[in-house]
C-alpha cells in the first residue's frame, strides 16, 4: 500500500503563486508515476500534471502549461507542484495520485483510471 498526503493549498489572489506538495509513504518502490488532478465544484476530476518516478518525465494539461511546474528532487523528497500566474478557473480541490503501472503511451497518465492510490486533496482558492 501507498499513502499520499497533500499539503500547501490555500487562498491567493489572481496572478499569485502557490506550491503544493505530495508526500508518499509505504511501498513507494512500487510507484512508477505520480500525478496531480483537480476537481472544481460541480465538475469532473481533471488532469493537471504527471511525473514518472524514475525518468522524471513530466506531462502537463494544456491549461497549465507554462504556468505550473512539477518536480521531485529525489526518491526521498515530496513531489511539488509550483503553480504560478494563478487564475480564478484554477480554483479547485487538488489531488495527488500514484500508479504502479508503466505505460508506453503517456496519454494514460492523464486518466484518473490509471492511478491506484489517491490522497485526500488540498483546496486551492483563487480570488479575482
Amino acid at each position: 500500500q501507498v499513502q499520499l498526503v497533500e499539503s500547501g493549498g490555500g487562498s491567493v489572489q489572481a496572478g499569485g503563486s502557490l506550491r503544493l506538495a505530495c508526500a508518499a509513504s509505504g511501498r513507494t518502490s512500487s510507484i512508477y508515476a505520480m500525478g496531480w488532478f483537480r476537481q472544481g465544484p460541480g465538475k469532473e476530476r481533471e488532469f493537471v500534471a504527471a511525473l514518472t518516478w524514475t525518468g522524471y518525465n513530466t506531462y502537463y494539461a494544456d491549461s497549465v502549461k507554462g504556468r505550473f511546474i512539477l518536480s521531485r528532487d529525489n526518491a526521498k523528497n515530496p513531489m511539488y507542484l509550483q503553480m504560478n500566474s494563478l487564475r480564478p478557473e484554477d480554483a479547485a480541490d487538488y489531488y495527488c495520485a500514484a500508479t504502479k503501472t508503466y505505460y508506453t503511451d503517456s496519454s494514460y497518465y492523464s486518466q484518473t483510471s490509471t492511478y491506484d492510490y489517491w490522497g485526500q486533496g488540498t483546496q486551492v482558492t483563487v480570488s479575482s
